[in-house]
Order: C-alpha cells, then sequence, then structure tokens
C-alpha cells in the first residue's frame, strides 16, 4: 500500500528549496531575468525572454539606454526606447529595472531644465538625487475635488475678463500655427510672480532654438526661479515625447499636494499625438481614424483628469492645466482638437484672420468659452464683463451686415464706433501682462463711452496711458479689487471719473438700462 506523505512533509519540500535559495543568496548568488533583443528599430525595439514585466515597466539595455515596456504579446514584449538605438542591435541583453518611470520632484527643480528621466539639460548640477516620483499617477477621486472658484489671473484683459480661467481648471489654448498659442502661455507665467503659483513648462517636440527662447525669456521676466522645465524636444526619441507631458505633471502634483497652487502648460498636444501615432504603427497596434489608436482618448483624458483642485482636508492645493493644440486651417473638428475640447473645461481660440489684422492676442472671443466662467473671476470684472461682451457680439454682428449697407442710423454708428474702441481696448503686447486694476481702468473706460472721443489713431496712447496712471492714482480701490472685494456704483463712478480726468475728455452720462 503506497504511504500518503503528510502535510508536513509536502511542506518541507517546498521550504527546503527556498531555503537553498536563500543560503546562495547569502553567498552573493542572485536570480535576474534577463531578455533579447529580437528587433530594433525607429524607436521601437522586439524583447523576449522577459515573461515578468509588466506595462509601463522600465527596462535598460546594453550601454545604459532605458525603455518603456507598452506591448505584452505571446512570444515577446514591445519596448519604447527612450533614448538613442545606435548601439543597439538583435542579440543585445535588456534588463527590467522593476519599476515604471520615475521623475525628480521637489522645490530643487524649480529653475532648472530637464528631460523626462530627469537629466539636467541647463548645463547645471545633476537632479538625479532628488526625490522622484513615479510619471504615470492615477488621477484624484471626485470626493477628494473641491470646486473651482478662485481665479488665475493670466495678466491678460481679453482672457480674464471674457474667458476667465480659475484655479483647478483646465482651458485648452487652440489654435493655428504661428497665432500665438505659446505667448498666451508664457504670459500667464509671467504673470504668477505675483500670485505664488509654481509653473512646469512641458514643451513636446518643439524645435530646440524654441525651447531655448522660452527658457530665456522666462529668465529675463524673472520667472524662472518658480518655473521647471521639462523637454522632449523633435530631437529626441518619440519615447521620451510620450512620457513628457506626464513626468511633467507629476512634478507639478508634487506642488498640488503640499497645498500650493499650481500651473502646468503642455506644449503641445497635438506633437504628443503623432508621437504616439509613430510608436502604437510601429508597435503594430490597430488604426483607427486619422491613423490614431483608439485609446488615443484615453491616452489624453487620464492626463488632463490629474488637473483639479483639492478638497482642504487633502491639503487644498490645486493644479491648472494650459493644454495647448494645433490646428490647420482653424479646422476645430478635427480628431485631436475634438478629442481634447470634449476632455478641458473650455478653450481660448486663436484666430489666424486676427492675427493677420495686427490684433494681438488674436483671440476669438465669440468661439471661446469657460465652462467655469463667472465663478472664478475676481467680483469687480463682473460689473463690467456684462456690457462689455454684449457690446462686442453687437459690434461683430453689425460690422458684418454694414459692409452692404449704403446709409446707416445714428444708433448703428454708434454701436460701430463703440465696438471698434472695444476691439483696439483688448490688444495688449507680448509678455506685458497687466494688474486686475490696470485691466479694469481700460475695461470700465471703454464701456462707458470713456474713449468715445478719443480717435482710433489715439486708442493706443490713451489705453497705456490708463493702465499705467490710474493704479497709482486710486491705489485704496485697487487693493479692494486684488482683494476680490466687490465694487460697488459709487467706486466705478470714481474710477470712470478718474480715466476722464486723465484723459482729459468729459465724464460720460450714465445710460439708462
Amino acid at each position: 500500500m503506497t504511504r500518503v506523505p503528510s502535510l508536513a512533509e509536502l511542506a518541507r519540500e517546498v521550504v527546503d528549496p527556498l531555503e537553498r535559495m536563500e543560503t546562495k543568496d547569502r553567498w552573493g548568488v542572485r536570480v535576474r531575468e534577463v531578455g533579447t533583443v529580437l528587433s530594433v528599430g525607429k524607436g521601437v525595439a522586439r524583447v523576449s525572454g522577459m515573461a515578468g514585466v509588466g506595462i509601463e515597466d522600465m527596462v535598460m539595455f546594453e550601454g545604459g539606454v532605458h525603455g518603456l515596456v507598452l506591448n505584452l504579446d505571446r512570444d515577446s514584449v514591445g519596448v519604447v526606447l527612450l533614448g538613442d538605438e545606435e548601439h543597439l542591435e538583435a542579440g543585445s541583453e535588456v534588463w527590467p529595472l522593476g519599476h515604471p518611470v520615475d521623475v525628480p520632484v521637489g522645490a530643487e527643480v524649480l529653475g532648472r531644465v530637464f528631460d523626462p528621466l530627469g537629466t539636467a539639460l541647463d548645463g547645471g548640477r545633476s537632479i538625479r538625487g532628488t526625490r522622484t516620483r513615479p510619471a504615470e499617477r492615477a488621477a484624484p477621486s471626485i470626493m477628494a475635488r473641491s470646486p473651482v472658484r478662485e481665479p488665475l489671473q493670466t495678466g491678460l484683459r481679453v482672457v480674464d475678463a471674457l474667458v476667465p480661467v480659475g484655479r483647478g481648471q483646465r482651458e485648452l489654448i487652440v489654435g493655428d500655427r504661428q497665432t500665438g498659442k505659446t505667448s498666451i502661455a508664457i504670459d500667464t507665467i509671467i504673470n504668477q510672480r505675483d500670485y505664488d503659483v509654481v509653473c512646469v513648462y512641458c514643451a513636446i517636440g518643439q524645435r530646440a532654438a524654441s525651447v531655448a527662447g522660452v527658457v530665456e525669456r522666462l529668465r529675463e521676466e524673472g520667472a524662472l526661479e518658480y518655473t521647471a522645465v521639462v523637454v522632449a524636444s523633435g530631437q529626441d526619441a518619440p519615447g521620451l515625447q510620450y512620457m513628457a507631458p506626464y513626468a511633467a505633471t507629476s512634478v507639478a502634483e508634487f506642488f498640488r499636494d503640499r497645498g500650493d497652487d499650481a500651473l502646468i502648460v503642455y506644449d503641445d498636444l497635438t506633437k504628443h499625438a503623432r508621437a504616439y501615432r509613430e510608436l502604437s504603427l510601429l508597435l503594430r497596434r490597430p488604426p483607427g481614424r486619422e491613423g490614431y489608436p483608439g485609446d488615443i482618448f484615453h491616452l489624453h483624458s487620464r492626463l488632463l483628469e490629474r488637473a483639479t483642485r483639492l478638497r482642504e482636508e487633502r491639503g487644498g492645493g490645486s493644479l491648472t492645466a494650459l493644454p495647448i493644440v494645433e490646428t490647420q486651417e482653424s479646422n476645430i473638428s478635427a480628431y485631436i482638437p475634438t478629442n481634447l475640447i470634449s476632455i478641458t473645461d473650455g478653450q481660448v481660440f486663436l484666430s489666424p484672420a486676427l492675427f493677420r489684422k495686427g490684433i494681438i492676442p488674436a483671440v476669438d472671443v465669440g468661439r471661446s468659452v469657460s465652462r467655469v466662467g463667472g465663478d472664478a473671476q475676481l467680483p469687480a470684472y463682473r460689473s463690467v464683463v456684462r456690457d462689455l461682451r454684449l457690446s462686442y457680439s453687437q459690434f461683430q454682428e453689425l460690422e458684418v451686415f454694414s459692409r452692404f449697407a449704403s446709409q446707416l442710423d445714428e444708433e448703428t454708428r454708434k454701436s460701430l464706433e463703440r465696438g471698434r474702441r472695444i476691439r483696439e481696448a483688448l490688444k495688449q503686447d507680448e509678455h506685458q501682462p497687466l494688474s486686475p486694476c490696470a485691466q479694469l481702468a481700460v475695461l470700465l473706460s471703454v464701456t462707458r463711452g470713456v474713449l468715445d472721443p478719443v480717435s482710433l489713431a489715439d486708442m493706443d496712447s490713451a489705453v497705456r496711458k490708463l493702465q499705467k496712471e490710474v493704479p497709482d492714482r486710486l491705489p485704496d480701490l485697487c487693493r479692494k479689487i486684488h482683494d476680490a472685494e466687490s465694487l460697488d456704483d459709487e467706486a466705478l463712478d470714481t474710477l470712470v471719473r478718474e480715466a476722464a480726468d486723465l484723459l482729459d475728455v468729459p465724464v460720460p452720462e450714465q445710460e439708462d438700462e
């Protein structure tokens, strides 16, 4: 009769080999999984022999080049290279690192320029020794989020008045090439020097010269000291371009999670989507609309959902996102712009027609929207914006129809003249962000008719005079605006009288509603 082993004997059969392995480990023996490169080319490698790796794990090739696992097939894995493939070839060894891509975080990264792996690009000391976080992290849950109530001032009249952005919001900047998208984002970063907002600028697929120009501008304006710049240029591997926005978001999340307000700019997600499309096609994933893989929407939604304002019990910090997307011939119905518009909380649309006319920033007010709206706007703006938007909308409609009319009545002519002055008042020089008080001095003057006697040729000098001198003349009123206090009719009338006196024009009579 065959003897049945006891449970203790069965357990010993399992434990003894483990103890022997532990003994060998004490003598310096290590068990390590090693893969072999089957093929490599165009930023992608196929590797066999690594059954233990998971999606988005990091691996290391011979020569120190890192890779990111994106495909798990039956007998091989697809690895996206995060470096130069020049010295890699079939037969090279690959070692799993056992962790996802991580990025350095902390106050030490402010003022620095580095790539998504944390390699310094500014010639300074290494930042690899600082604290790190995974580049890919889950977005905060719904219950951890708080409503967006506090404004993030961009310093641009047309945005702060008509398309307000709140701290924790995701506002898309969309427009054709060379219409000023990056300028709006950089002006917003520069304006945060007075608001204690930490900034992260993420350059994806940009020319190295363009990135250097942005960094130099931030340095000249004193904004680099509170800004971290994460760069994956057009000359870098597509894998680095794919990882750049996720790494940059982890850098910004560090400040959000400790209770600070942070701002991140993605410049731009069109190039990010193209890099992912290239990688997906090389990994032989099925293409969908416009050649993009089916998970392209999830790619950007899981990124932008990480921007939010946290509840007070979670620290109360916020992360505001300004993603940039490029259109062709102002076609916002293309695949990537449509996806991003549906994910974000509004968009600032830049018109090439306005840009060609010299209207800068070239914001098309009619096609721009903020889904947060007045909830994230200083109270002082609310008494001015309603009249401003109404007058400007009426002007845009009348301007089209007036081209076909030989005679115009007095009221129509007056609305056209007021609208032309509003358009001139919304112009603003690049890299010259304005305080809320300076903005309201101009906006209230144009809506109340203070600037009606000023000719269009003199509008620029009149606007410059108002935005420069009114804040010095009314410091108490400006402090109320900055402190988010509402302005009563008396305060608004004081501002109008001061502007009229400054321009030496009669104080306009208050129009009956």
